[in-house]
């Protein structure tokens, strides 16, 4: 790592930057491999190899401190580079979500000021179509999958592979001030623009060793350490996906990048590269379970982290059948995200299983430097007592502090001295968060509340369910009447109708697990569910449909 010169005697103010992260792994593990897809090999020594050189690169080029260089790449190696080179130069990464519109892609392009992109060569066709609007890309990256220049009828100011070999081999990264922006990305909310968060080094710095503590530190099932190989399955556009490439390149572990989601090929992976720890959202394990490639495989050494939504008590019995260590998590864009994790802790090992699949299945227990409270609506804290429910505020250092360029918004974010998340949830004695609902999406039927995640999770336990929804429609008698959205499994198609869905619930009412008022009165089969482009359901997209 590059060494900065004091005068003798001067104390060094050791910041918490980014750089910092790699010392551990260049000294634990610096010949431990990472992995993209079945393409590529190669060291921690060589990662720092290519950081450095994508700095020089990136430099050569016109970057400097302040500019912000977008990333527009799958899951990959490259992008785990860019992680770090970016920000240790001084520059701010913004993670490109690709599952965006083109319209809300130029949105976030202009809005962020990105002065450079590194973008894919699958992506040129909406690069293309926007070209002409972005108005402060100077510099264009193209990335191929075999690394060499093609003919894209596209101009740019260099290909990635060509970039690095060409870069200098060493790059003396500065010590920057801990609070300098280091990472934009932007929320995929249901409403209105996408908005911008960012995060600084600090930030990043803290909420990985927090993560690193909860996640391997504490007895219990799930652990992940640097002697597991860990492969994301969430988006590395999203949230960095969700810190755990930091986490991982902290504990030197072994890492694995899947490129584009294809259910074959992660199984491969998950296979061949002996992959013992990924996290997702509950649509991406539920697909990998029921694709045919799922039944040759062994699939017991996986653990798994479930966040975006909700984990349903159905697919968690559906992993743990298969041998899968599975649990629930919650954060938000807004937290950087991880906040809390449900791993159950050592005397609860011995639950039976019912009991122990009430603590995974919930959001779990605040990681180290979070606080996560409940309040009523006139900023109160409410009772831990696993039945009063509120709003869900939290604090920590490293939440964001504001969107970017958007006061008004930053306002409603933060009341009181806490980030208002706009969920609905309650906290049991043992500090465990269940989140029940959004505030939005809470069933509001003749002045009594029906939690539209109860529902689903109960709809989930019916086994020719593969997945459901529950929204609120106007009702006139009622005001609000929910409403249950199911795809279902393959094999039932045809022989499970309605009524049949309708009774399992009426039965789930009968045995106390559902006020009777809750009890849907419509169920529609649909061969697909809305999502927003991170996997959550898009209960906005529904509501338009079925009102």
């Amino acid at each position: 790592m590059s060494q900065t010169t004091f005068p003798p005697g001067d104390p060094y103010e050791y910041p918490l930057v980014i750089k910092k992260i790699l010392n551990t792994p260049l000294i634990y593990a610096p010949d431990q491999e990472i992995v993209y897809r079945d393409k590529l090999h190669y060291t921690y020594r060589d990662l720092y190899d290519r950081i450095q050189r994508l700095a020089s690169g990136l430099e050569k080029l016109g970057v400097g401190q302040g500019d912000t260089v977008a990333v527009f790449d799958y899951d990959s190696n490259r992008f785990l580079e860019c992680f770090f080179a970016v920000p240790m130069m001084g520059a701010v990464m913004q993670m490109v979500n690709w599952r965006l519109s083109a319209e809300q892609i130029l949105y976030t392009l202009n809005h962020s000021g990105a002065k450079a992109i590194l973008v894919h060569s699958d992506f040129l066709p909406i690069l293309t179509g926007i070209r002409e609007q972005l108005t402060r890309i100077e510099i264009v990256v193209i990335i191929t999958e075999d690394g060499s220049a093609l003919e894209t009828g596209a101009s740019c100011d260099a290909f990635y592979e060509a970039m690095l070999v060409g870069a200098r081999e060493r790059y003396d990264f500065p010590d920057l001030d801990e609070n300098a922006k280091a990472t934009t990305f932007y929320t995929t909310g249901t409403t209105g623009l996408p908005k911008g968060v960012h995060f600084t080094h600090r930030q990043l710095v803290l909420h990985t060793l927090s993560v690193a503590v909860a996640a391997g530190c504490y007895d219990g099932m799930g652990d992940f350490r640097a002697d597991d190989v860990y492969m994301p399955l969430t988006p590395m556009f999203h949230a960095h996906a969700w810190g755990v490439p930091y986490v991982a390149t902290l504990l030197g572990a072994k890492q694995v990048y899947p490129g584009k989601y294809e259910p074959a090929m992660l199984l491969k992976l998950i296979n061949t590269e002996k992959v013992t720890f990924s996290h997702c959202v509950p649509t991406i394990l539920q697909i990998l379970l029921n694709s045919p490639e799922a039944k040759s495989k062994d699939l017991s050494r996986w653990k798994v982290i479930i966040g975006g939504s909700a984990l349903s008590r159905g697919l968690a019995m559906e992993a743990r059948e298969r041998g899968i260590t599975v649990y629930g998590s919650y954060g938000m864009s807004e937290t950087c995200p991880v906040m809390s994790m449900a791993k159950p802790r050592k005397h609860m090992m011995v639950w039976e299983e019912d009991r122990l699949l009430s603590v995974i299945c919930k959001s779990g227990v605040p990681i180290p430097l979070a606080e996560i409270e409940i309040m009523d609506a006139q900023g109160n804290a409410l009772p831990h007592d696993g039945v009063t429910a509120g709003e869900v505020v939290m604090r920590s250092p490293w939440l964001t502090k504001s969107y970017f360029k958007s006061p008004g918004k930053s306002a409603e974010l933060w009341q009181g001295g806490w980030l208002h998340s706009g969920d609905v949830g309650h906290i049991d004695a043992y500090g465990n968060l269940k989140i029940t609902d959004r505030i939005k999406d809470v069933v509001k039927s003749g002045g009594e509340w029906v939690s539209s995640l109860d529902l689903e999770n109960l709809m989930s336990r019916h086994e020719a369910v593969l997945e459901s929804a529950a929204i609120g429609v106007p009702d006139e008698k009622w005001g609000e009447r929910p409403l249950m959205l199911i795809v279902l499994k393959p094999d039932f198609r045809g022989r499970v109708n309605p009524e049949d869905l309708k009774k399992h619930m009426q039965v789930a009412a009968e045995e106390g697990k559902l006020p009777r008022y809750g009890v849907p009165e419509r169920y529609e089969l649909v061969d697909e569910i809305p999502k927003t482009s991170v996997g959550k359901l898009d209960k906005k997209v529904m509501r338009k449909v079925f009102q």
